[in-house]
């Protein structure tokens, strides 16, 4: 099992999820079609489906491609409501049920972003056991059980942000976003000792801002928190899930 990550940052978010029979599971739908097929080597018959966290088009915005191309879409009622699907492949994902799409598993949970019915992920498959996947949001109510991957989101720290917004770098409205929609350092380092990452092989920090982070600094700093396998989700990376990797 291997994730690729065709983008993750505000200008579009998309991760293809490959089993060793090639059946793939798309989270996000941010990038372009052409991106998505190239990275499919323009096969796209093993997609087995692709699930959107929420409304915004740096996560949804080529969802009516992957529709009209014939890949189901599973998504909250909330975001299907705020993209005006009507499509028959546009399907609303159950709260607190699992959602059978191919051999994976996924259920959703409740995330905290400024739009309607944001959820984020655990997505299981036999090969990668159990992944988290949680994404614009400012922090998590929840405490997981038996994790074998963690992608989750770190967006800024606040320190960096603070020196931008003092410099006229970042505006105050913009700042003010950023502390009630985006996951920052100090609160992932806390997350992340509040769950037993026991279990865990790989963990991704995604959508990192352009200009309030710093890609060494974060991966060293979980690193040292975690003693884990810590990946910063640029594009292009390539990362083994697979529960057994030897």
């Amino acid at each position: 099992m291997k994730v690729k990550i065709l983008g993750s940052s505000s200008s579009g978010n998309c991760y293809l999820l490959e089993s060793s029979t090639k059946e793939t599971l798309m989270i996000e739908a941010g990038v372009s079609d052409k991106e998505i097929k190239k990275a499919l080597n323009f096969d796209i018959s093993n997609v087995t489906g692709c699930i959107i966290t929420h409304c915004h088009k740096d996560h949804s915005g080529y969802v009516q491609k992957l529709l009209d191309a014939g890949i189901d879409c599973y998504m909250s009622k909330g975001t299907k409501e705020e993209l005006g699907l009507n499509h028959h492949r546009a399907i609303i994902l159950p709260q607190n049920e699992v959602q059978t799409i191919g051999a994976y598993k996924v259920a959703t949970f409740n995330i905290q972003h400024d739009c309607k019915e944001p959820v984020g992920f655990l997505i299981y498959h036999k090969e990668m056991g159990l992944m988290l996947f949680a994404t614009d949001t400012y922090y998590l109510e929840y405490l997981f059980e038996d994790l074998n991957n963690v992608f989750i989101e770190c967006n800024y720290a606040k320190d960096i942000l603070n020196k931008n917004t003092e410099l006229g770098l970042i505006n105050k409205l913009l700042r003010n976003r950023t502390l009630k929609s985006h996951f920052e350092l100090e609160n992932v380092k806390t997350f992340l000792k509040a769950n037993d990452l026991s279990r865990v092989r790989n963990i991704c920090l995604m959508h990192l801002s352009d200009n309030n982070s710093d890609a060494e600094r974060f991966k060293r700093e979980i690193e040292e928190l975690t003693h884990k396998n810590v990946v910063i989700a640029d594009k292009g990376v390539e990362i083994d899930l697979d529960l057994f990797p030897f």
